[in-house]
């Protein structure tokens, strides 16, 4: 039976990571000199792989880590929209306690199981959420049936969707696991459906 594996990959450092800040507007910060390396590591991890194609999300920091992943298989890094990063609403650009615990709240809502819950002021809900990230995974399943594809997004939608697209996985599992800078969740896909392969060896937060 053929199966598409799909290896999702978070983006390497930003200043924002560093200064622990909620950044997810578009386009976003670039790496820092320790996410170019970050992608560089990557790429060189990944150059065994099977590669057929290699997809970003529309924000700077996913497109320069995809860079020398998709280096390494003579290939060009496919902007895939729709795979962004949750948009947070008023939390934009805090850092403060507060608005990190509302973040948490209304992102623990959602792999409860609260899909309509919204990100406060004007931010997103996890059905809209939902809708944009699956339309683009089956651009990515409508362009290959099999093989090996890699898509660089964002720690938030890359934990939500995950629990979202396998029936198997643990919602809160999926939503509360860390995903450090360039760390990897690979899924597969056949005609059975979609399951986890694997997931960074990081304790719950």
């Amino acid at each position: 039976m053929s199966a598409l594996r799909l290896i999702l990959v978070r983006h390497g450092q930003t200043q924002s990571n560093v200064d622990a800040i909620l950044d997810t507007k578009l386009p976003g910060p670039p790496l820092t000199g320790e996410g170019r390396q970050q992608a560089l590591r990557a790429g060189i991890e990944l150059a065994t792989e099977p590669v057929l194609a290699v997809y970003a999300s529309p924000a700077t920091r996913a497109r320069e880590t995809a860079a020398p992943i998709a280096y390494a298989h003579g290939l060009d890094v496919v902007v895939l929209p729709g795979t962004h990063e949750v948009q947070i609403g008023e939390l934009e650009g805090r850092s403060d306690m507060p608005a990190v615990e509302r973040y948490r709240e209304v992102y623990g809502a959602w792999v409860e199981g609260d899909l309509d819950r919204a990100m406060p002021g004007g931010g997103e809900t996890a059905r809209q959420i939902r809708e944009r990230y699956l339309a683009a995974i089956d651009r990515i399943t409508g362009a290959h049936r099999e093989g090996t594809v890699v898509l660089v997004s964002h720690a938030g939608v890359i934990r939500l969707m995950a629990g979202q697209l396998v029936e198997d996985l643990d919602d809160v599992a999926a939503g509360r696991l860390y995903l450090p800078n360039t760390g990897r969740v690979v899924l597969e896909c056949d005609d059975t459906g979609w399951r986890c392969l694997a997931w960074p060896e990081e304790e719950l937060v």
